[in-house]
C-alpha cells in the first residue's frame, strides 16, 4: 500500500465528519420527551387572564379540587403603574429589569467584549432584539392571587449599581392584590458574580391559605446566529437541562412536542457559542422542566415550575432559585450545580476535549498564555506517541530506501495484477515492511485534532486569547494566513521524506494535497493550525533523523531512543 494514502484518508475523513455533523444538525432523532406521573402538568398552556390567547407563555397552576381546575388560570390585578425600566451595575453585569413581572430583559456581560475591535462594547447574552429573556413569577389555584410574569411591579428607584468596596447588591420589587397579598421579588447580586439570587416572597394576610407554584423560564426568539460556525460546524445554539445527564432540546423539538418531566434539582438553560444563561432551583426539590413554542410570535421557551407551597395566612414564604447569564467557564459552573459545565459542548469527542483542556488549564496556570500552551501541548502529545510514530517512520523510510526494488517488481509483474500484489507482499514479508505503518499516526492524531477543534471552538478561556505579534485571538482565523501558508509548507517537505508513488496519477494527487490543506486550514482557527503546524515540524524533524538512521544502516537506535525515551517519561 502506498504510504501518502493517510494522507488522503485524513482528508475523507474529516470531510466524512463535516458532512456528518451537518446532517446531524437536521436529521439526527429527536429526543425522547417523558411525560411527568405528577399532578403538576405543563403540558396544557392556558390562555392569557383577559380570556384570550394572548398569554400563552405561563405555565399552569396546580388545581387542588376539581372545581378548580376551570379557575386554574394565574393571573395579576390590572396594571397599576406603566411598566418601567430598572438598570442595575455591578462590575461584570449590566442588567436591564423590567416592573413587568421583574424579568430581566437585557444583560451585557462587562468583563467580555464584543471583539478586540470593540473593546468598549461589552457582549450581550439576554437581549430583547432576540425575544432572549430570563422570566419569572408566581400562579396560584385561584385569580389575583399571584402575580406572573405580566404583573405590574413597583421598584423605589430606577437606578442600582454596586459601589466601589460593595460586595452584594439588593434589588427589591413589590406587587400586592389589595387585598393581604403582598409578593417581593429580590434580585441579589454579589461582586465579580455572575450568579443571581432571586427570591419571591408572599407576604400573606389575606385570611386564607394562600396555595401556588413559583415558576421560571427562559425564552428565546428564532435563532439567525451563525457565530461558532468553522468549517460548516457550528457550536449548538439551543435549550438543555439536567437529568442526571445532559439533555439538548433544540428549537425544532420544542416545535414539534412540549416536554414535561418532573426532575429532582437540575438546572434549565439556553446555550449559545461561549456563554449560557440558567436557572437553577434547589437541589433538594422535585420540579416540573418543561418547553413551549408560541407560534404566534415565534418563541421558543425552557422552564421549571416548582411543586405547590401553602402559605397560611399571617404568615410568609419564600421562593428561591438562582439565575446564571455568563460565559461558560467549566471550573466556576462546576461549582454552581452538578452537571452545569456540561454545557461545555464538546460533542461526541469529549472524551478527548476535556481531559485535553484540562491539561492545557494547567499548563496556561503556569506559562499564562495559549499560544505557548498550544506548543507545549503538541510537544508533550509528541512525546507520548513518539514510539508508535517512530514504527511508522521507520516502514515509511524503508519502503523509500527500497523503492527502487519495489519499481522493479512493477514492471516486472505488469500485466499480472494478482502475481504483483503476491510478489509485493511476500518483499514487504522479507524485509519486514508493514505497509499500513504509515496509517497509524495519523489515525492518533485524528481523535487529537478533533478534540483540540472543539476545545478552540466552545471554550470561552480561549476567546480573544492572544499569543503574539498580530495573534490576539486563537480562537479566530489568522488574520494574513501566515500559519495555514507555513502549515502547506511544511506538509510539501514531508511529503519529500515520503517514498515516491509509482503511479503517476496518485503522483499528481498526491503532489496537490499541500494546496487542498492549506485551503482547508485557511477557515480553521488560529490555535488549530498553530498545533498541526508545531506538529508537522516536529514530525518532519523525527521522520528526517529516522530516515538518516536507516539510510546509514542503524534502523534499531530510533527503536532504542524510543524506549529510552518512553522509560524516562514515565
Amino acid at each position: 500500500m502506498d504510504q501518502q494514502r493517510p494522507l488522503l484518508y485524513f482528508a475523507l475523513l474529516f470531510l466524512s465528519y463535516l458532512i456528518w455533523m451537518a446532517w446531524m444538525e437536521d436529521h439526527a432523532p429527536k429526543p425522547v420527551l417523558t411525560e411527568a406521573t405528577s399532578t403538576a402538568t405543563t403540558q396544557n398552556i392556558p390562555t392569557g387572564t383577559n380570556g384570550t390567547s394572548d398569554r400563552l407563555d405561563i405555565p399552569e397552576g396546580v388545581a387542588t379540587a376539581p372545581a378548580a381546575s376551570t379557575e386554574a388560570v394565574p393571573t395579576d390585578v390590572a396594571p397599576a403603574a406603566k411598566t418601567s425600566e430598572i438598570h442595575v451595575r455591578t462590575d461584570v453585569l449590566d442588567i436591564i429589569i423590567s416592573t413587568e413581572g421583574g424579568s430581566i430583559l437585557q444583560a451585557d456581560l462587562l468583563t467580555y467584549p464584543v471583539s478586540l475591535e470593540e473593546k468598549d462594547h461589552p457582549i450581550r447574552v439576554l437581549d430583547r432584539a432576540k425575544a432572549y429573556a430570563a422570566q419569572s413569577g408566581l400562579i396560584s389555584t385561584a385569580k389575583g392571587l399571584a402575580p406572573n410574569h405580566y404583573a405590574q411591579f413597583s421598584s423605589p428607584q430606577s437606578r442600582y449599581e454596586l459601589l466601589d468596596g460593595s460586595t452584594e447588591l439588593v434589588v427589591p420589587l413589590t406587587w400586592t392584590n389589595g387585598k393581604g397579598i403582598t409578593v417581593t421579588k429580590r434580585f441579589t447580586f454579589k461582586e465579580g458574580s455572575f450568579l443571581v439570587g432571586v427570591d419571591q416572597e408572599v407576604d400573606n394576610q389575606s385570611g386564607i391559605i394562600w396555595k401556588g407554584n413559583n415558576y421560571q423560564q427562559l425564552t428565546h426568539g428564532v435563532n439567525n446566529s451563525s457565530g461558532g460556525m468553522m468549517m460548516g460546524i457550528q457550536a449548538y445554539v439551543g435549550a438543555a437541562y439536567y437529568n442526571e445527564k445532559y439533555e439538548k432540546i433544540s428549537f425544532s423539538d420544542m416545535e414539534d412536542e412540549k416536554l414535561s418531566n418532573v426532575i429532582q434539582g437540575g438546572w434549565a438553560a439556553m446555550l449559545e457559542h461561549y456563554f449560557v444563561s440558567a436557572w437553577i432551583p434547589p437541589k433538594e426539590e422535585k420540579n416540573t422542566y418543561y418547553t413551549n413554542y408560541i407560534q404566534k410570535d415565534s418563541r421558543y421557551i425552557m422552564g421549571v415550575k416548582s411543586p405547590q407551597q401553602q402559605i397560611a395566612t399571617g404568615t410568609k414564604g419564600v421562593f428561591s432559585n438562582q439565575f446564571y447569564v455568563g460565559p461558560k467557564n467549566q471550573a466556576e459552573l462546576e461549582k454552581i450545580s452538578h452537571g452545569l459545565d456540561l454545557t461545555v459542548d464538546y460533542g461526541v469527542f469529549s472524551f478527548v476535549s476535556k481531559p485535553l483542556f484540562w491539561i492545557m488549564q494547567s499548563i496556561h496556570n503556569v506559562v499564562g498564555n495559549w499560544g505557548w500552551t498550544i506548543i507545549l501541548v503538541t510537544l508533550l502529545i509528541k512525546i507520548v506517541f513518539f514510539y508508535p510514530s517512530a514504527i511508522s517512520y521507520r516502514s515509511m523510510a524503508k519502503m523509500k530506501k527500497l523503492a527502487p526494488k519495489i519499481k522493479e517488481l512493477n514492471e516486472r509483474f505488469k500485466g499480472d495484477p494478482q502475481a504483483k500484489q503476491k510478489a509485493t507482499m511476500d518483499f514487504y514479508r522479507k524485509e519486514k515492511i508493514n505497509p499500513l505503518g504509515g496509517c497509524l499516526p495519523m489515525l492518533i492524531q485524528m481523535p487529537v485534532f478533533m478534540g483540540l477543534y472543539w476545545v478552540l471552538i466552545e471554550s470561552v478561556e480561549l476567546r480573544q486569547a492572544p499569543w503574539l505579534a498580530w495573534y490576539q485571538d486563537l480562537s479566530v482565523l489568522d488574520p494574513f494566513y501566515i500559519l495555514p501558508l507555513i502549515f502547506g509548507a511544511s506538509m510539501y517537505f514531508q511529503q519529500k521524506l515520503n517514498p515516491p508513488q509509482m503511479d503517476p496519477m496518485q503522483q499528481k494527487i498526491f503532489a496537490f494535497l499541500p494546496i487542498v490543506f492549506t485551503v482547508m486550514f485557511l477557515f480553521f482557527p488560529a490555535g488549530l493550525v498553530l498545533y498541526w503546524v508545531v506538529n508537522n515540524l516536529l514530525s518532519i524533524a523525527q521522520q528526517w533523523f529516522i530516515t538518516h538512521q536507516i539510510e546509514a544502516g542503524k534502523s534499531t537506535s530510533v527503536i532504542a531512543l524510543g524506549k529510552k525515551l518512553l522509560k524516562k517519561d514515565s
